[in-house]
């Protein structure tokens, strides 16, 4: 799965908030929610993120094998 709690260390180094994301950057409520629950945000959300920050795509996301998909039986990963 992918998350990002890289993302919140990244701004936190870098200073800048939420509330500066959602009113300066134009990044909207719901993708701020989304990042938080680790749910899908799409490439140019990525994208616009990593240029408001100067980063790399490391300094805002991270994959961690799901411990949960992971432990299924081989037939039931391919159903």
């Amino acid at each position: 799965m992918i998350v990002y709690d890289r993302l919140w260390e990244t701004m936190k180094k870098k200073n800048i908030s939420q509330y500066h994301l959602i009113k300066y950057c134009k990044v909207s409520a719901g993708q701020i929610g989304r990042l938080k629950k680790n749910n899908f945000v799409s490439t140019h959300t990525i994208d616009m993120l990593c240029k408001i920050l100067d980063c790399k795509v490391e300094e805002i996301m991270e994959y961690r094998v799901d411990i949960a998909e992971n432990s299924k039986a081989p037939e039931e990963k391919n159903s």
